[in-house]
């Protein structure tokens, strides 16, 4: 592809897979790469504690607030690519502040349409259209009991063993950085290193004139 630019990329929509399971006015939180875990947790807590709270640019059109707002039931977070990761953060915090979280999960995969341009239209080079897929995570919570037969369901209570681990891979991390940031180590340079031993012919000679006496 040295021959071509990307001209754009445009993402086909995935469909909520919890259609049959929502309620009416459930939040869906869109996580974005850009989006800010402070600013979707905020809102995501004032519609799970019934407070009215303005929702971030990355919450769809279903989850605006009125003035009325009430308790929401459910919630539904998702993410594509590489805001994966951070929806799963989002999720497991939210259950943590918010206790009794009973959930689902689902994994899919949703389809991206690049557009390629040739570098040089005079070269006769088509233009090209690829289709990737990437993975995308759907997690509905909900304070009402769900099927527990269902595929992807969690009880309350299970984010503990995952949050036990993902606090103590970041407690090793802080401490890395901390000591990564003493100055090195002992701070030596990449100069000649000092010699602190004589070499092997000095003591020879010394024990020689010792030895003489």
């Amino acid at each position: 592809m040295e021959n071509y630019r990307k001209a754009g990329v445009v993402e086909q929509p995935c469909l909520c897979p919890f259609n049959d399971l929502l309620c009416d006015g459930a939040p869906v939180v869109r996580v974005r790469d850009g989006s800010k875990i402070r600013n979707l947790m905020r809102f995501a807590q004032s519609r799970m504690e019934s407070r009215v709270e303005k929702p971030p640019e990355s919450v769809g059109e279903e989850a605006e607030p009125s003035a009325e707002s009430q308790l929401c039931r459910q919630i539904v977070f998702t993410g594509v690519g590489p805001s994966v990761s951070k929806a799963i953060t989002c999720v497991e915090i939210l259950k943590r502040r918010v206790g009794r979280l009973h959930q689902i999960t689902r994994l899919v995969y949703s389809s991206l349409q690049e557009t390629w341009e040739p570098l040089e239209p005079s070269a006769g080079l088509d233009s090209i259209t690829v289709t990737r897929n990437i993975p995308a995570i759907w997690v509905l919570l909900s304070r009402d009991p769900l099927d527990s037969n269902t595929a992807g369901y969690q009880a309350p209570g299970s984010f503990d063993a995952l949050w036990v681990q993902a606090a103590a891979k970041e407690e090793r991390e802080n401490q890395r950085r901390k000591s990564g940031g003493r100055g090195g180590g002992s701070g030596r340079g990449k100069g000649p290193r000092r010699q602190t031993t004589r070499p092997r012919d000095e003591r020879k000679t010394s024990g020689q004139a010792s030895g003489a006496h």
